[in-house]
């Protein structure tokens, strides 16, 4: 077939491995592209100015401009929910931000929404615009197909390589500087150990940057019984009890 149409022999499996590990031509990298060119790029540099709009709507509840982020969850398990309250279920849908809409591929008016989070602790509440990476599922999908013949070993290894080139990419990319934050985690026995990791990663946002959150002027923490800084405590779902948090 090749020499009908005049091309070069087919390469080895392992010339094809080297040539595909040359080019970075492997899964993981091109999900990883895929997604900041066909997703991210288009979302994060506008995120802030839905956000802002949602605010306007809203008696501006998300008051913490340094939490103004897309949080991505990264699980190297590639395990993924559609619910993110059957993951953990101190994380509750809450709003949904304006729809961006774009015309796209052929599609007139194509929709991208972004769904905001309560985060529920013990004393703690807070909330984000938090979303899996949906190249992760893809990944989990595969691993169950047995006509892709990608064990799970692969899949891991490439989950692996996602994360790590995706934060390469966006952190080259100047247009989508300070609109994400990369939440990598592996699997826990704590049922509540995603909230927890959200949780964590909203204080830090807030300890690194607190001087410049709105309606700051206290020295205590934004993951206090009484959190001013991100929404309205009169919003929020009343806390959930759980004997194991």
């Amino acid at each position: 077939y090749n020499k009908i149409l005049g091309l070069s022999p087919s390469p080895s499996a392992v010339e094809m491995s080297e040539i595909c590990e040359k080019n970075n031509r492997n899964v993981s990298h091109g999900l990883a592209w895929s997604y900041y060119v066909g997703y991210l790029k288009l979302i994060l540099p506008r995120l802030k100015d839905l956000i802002s709009e949602f605010n306007r709507a809203n008696n501006n509840l998300l008051k913490c401009k340094e939490t103004w982020k897309l949080h991505i969850l990264l699980p190297v398990s590639c395990e993924i929910y559609d619910d993110l309250q059957k993951a953990d279920s101190h994380i509750q849908y809450w709003k949904d931000l304006p729809a961006l809409q774009l015309d796209r591929a052929g599609t007139k008016w194509r929709s991208y929404k972004q769904s905001i989070y309560t985060i529920l602790g013990e004393d703690k509440k807070g909330a984000g615009v938090v979303l899996y990476a949906p190249p992760l599922q893809s990944l989990y999908a595969m691993s169950q197909d047995e006509s892709a013949a990608f064990g799970r070993e692969d899949r891991l290894e490439q989950a692996q390589l996602f994360c790590r080139t995706l934060g390469e990419i966006l952190q080259r990319s100047k247009e989508c500087a300070g609109c994400y934050r990369l939440i990598v985690y592996e699997g826990e026995d704590d049922s509540h150990f995603l909230s927890k990791e959200i949780l964590k990663h909203i204080r830090q946002q807030h300890l690194e940057e607190y001087t410049m959150c709105e309606g700051n002027h206290e020295s205590t923490t934004f993951l206090s019984t009484e959190p001013n800084i991100l929404i309205s405590d009169s919003e929020l779902p009343g806390p959930l009890r759980s004997d194991g948090f």
